[in-house]
Parts: structure tokens; C-alpha cells; sequence
């Protein structure tokens, strides 16, 4: 998902001061406190030194909405414990050290319940409220677009090749021009999705090599605000040209 530096700046979306004094000094206290019950107990749960533990926490939206909170305690990459309905369990293959490891953490009452309570409450509206911010940037990611050539289809003959990428939302509108008209053997393949949930696209135009004066590859995106990219052809190589209309 994308993010402009407006909205890493409204990170915490609509939760109160409050919240967000408590949801900080968890976290650095978890990162503080955990080391040292750890240390404590290292012996008691048969840690061997040099050892490493992993701690993932935190909540993510699956398909249908469902916003789902988690957490698991592993030790050497072997899970001891997780979350499930809100109650922190062993896990069934971690043995007596996972009962041991999940005994203790269920013991430390106060900690457990703000920690819970900010998994099923607090985390699921500070993600959606990054969604919700995350979407409206997205609105605004602008194309970038470039020429090529393409493999010749025939002697005398060009393929040009117009690509456009990085736009969100999906629509947009890409064409070989002359002027004002649109050329008849303009050609794009499907618009691909790229890692970061932006778009792809390229439009193709088969020409004789002696007749590509005048043309250009016209783009238009709703995050363009009214105006087209246009990309021309140099007179006497392919050059892109870009410009705003």
C-alpha cells in the first residue's frame, strides 16, 4: 500500500492522546520488560544460550473485512503460544515449556489486559483508519509513462510501444495519436497489477517506418486533475518527449 508523508503525519488516524500516550509506552515498556522476564526465566524454561526469540503481535484485515488480532511467542523459530478468542493458549507441539511459557504470561493480569484490549480494540481502528488513508493516496499516485520500440513486424515497418505505469485507480485511457486523431491500429494488452497495488499498461502501434512524424502517445488519468500526459516521437530516432497538456 502506498503512503505520502501526509498521512505517515496523521499515522494514528482518529484515536484520542490518550490512546496514544497508552498504545506508545506499552510498546516501549514490551521492548524493555520482555528481555529481562526472559532472562529471569531462561533457565526455568530450559533456554539454551546463544538462543533467539520471536515475538509477532499486531491485527490484519482478511478477505470479507474481517479484521483478525494476533500474537505468537516462538522460541529458535518453534511456536510456544498464541492468540486465540481473545485467551493466550500453549501451543499443542511446544511441550511442557510452551504451558510453563503461556502459565506465566497469563499470570501477569494487568499487562494481559491492556494488551488484549488494545489487539481487539485499539489496533483494528488504527488499521483501518490507515486504510482509509492509504486509499484516498492512492487516488493521487500519477502515472509515469515512457516510449520504446518493439520487436519489427516487418521489413519498412515499426512497432511502437507506449508504457504507463504506477497509476491507481485501474481507468485510464491511453492512445497513439496525430494530432487530434486517434490512430485506427492502436493496440494494448490487459493493464497488470504491479507489487505495490498500483497499474501497468502497454499500447502498441504497428507503422511504416517513414510515416511516425507527428505521432505521440496521449495519456489521461483521473489524478491528472484535467490535464494528459503526451509523449511524442523524435523526427529522426524514437525520444520521448513529455509534456503536460
Amino acid at each position: 500500500m502506498l503512503v505520502s508523508r501526509q498521512v505517515l503525519s496523521d499515522f494514528w488516524g482518529n484515536l484520542s492522546k490518550e490512546e496514544i500516550k497508552e498504545f506508545e509506552e506499552f510498546f516501549r515498556g514490551f521492548f524493555i520488560t520482555m528481555p529481562q522476564v526472559i532472562q529471569r526465566h531462561a533457565r526455568q524454561w530450559k533456554f539454551k544460550y546463544p538462543f533467539e526469540i520471536q515475538v509477532t503481535t499486531g491485527c490484519e484485515l482478511h478477505p470479507g473485512e474481517a479484521i483478525v488480532d494476533f500474537y505468537r511467542f516462538a522460541y529458535q523459530g518453534s511456536e510456544l503460544l498464541h492468540l486465540q478468542n481473545n485467551s493466550l493458549l500453549p501451543s499443542p507441539k511446544g511441550g511442557t515449556r510452551a504451558q510453563d511459557v503461556c502459565r506465566l504470561f497469563n499470570e501477569s493480569h494487568a499487562s494481559k489486559k491492556i494488551a488484549l484490549r488494545m489487539l481487539s480494540d485499539t489496533c483494528p481502528r488504527l488499521l483501518l483508519s490507515i486504510l482509509d488513508a492509504g486509499k484516498a493516496d492512492l487516488q493521487r499516485v500519477k502515472p509515469e509513462a515512457w516510449l520504446s520500440t518493439g520487436p519489427n513486424p516487418c521489413p519498412h515497418h515499426q512497432m511502437l510501444v507506449c508504457h504507463v505505469s504506477g497509476f491507481h485507480p485501474k481507468p485510464i485511457w491511453v492512445k497513439w495519436m496525430r494530432g487530434e486523431q486517434v490512430q485506427q491500429g492502436t493496440q494494448q494488452c490487459g493493464i497488470l497489477p504491479n507489487a505495490d497495488g498500483t497499474w501497468y499498461l502497454q499500447v502498441f502501434l504497428e507503422v511504416e517506418a517513414t510515416e511516425t512524424s507527428g505521432l505521440y502517445c496521449r495519456v489521461t488519468h483521473s489524478s491528472l486533475g484535467g490535464q494528459h500526459i503526451l509523449l511524442y516521437l523524435g523526427k529522426e530516432k524514437l525520444g520521448p518527449h513529455w509534456e503536460w497538456e
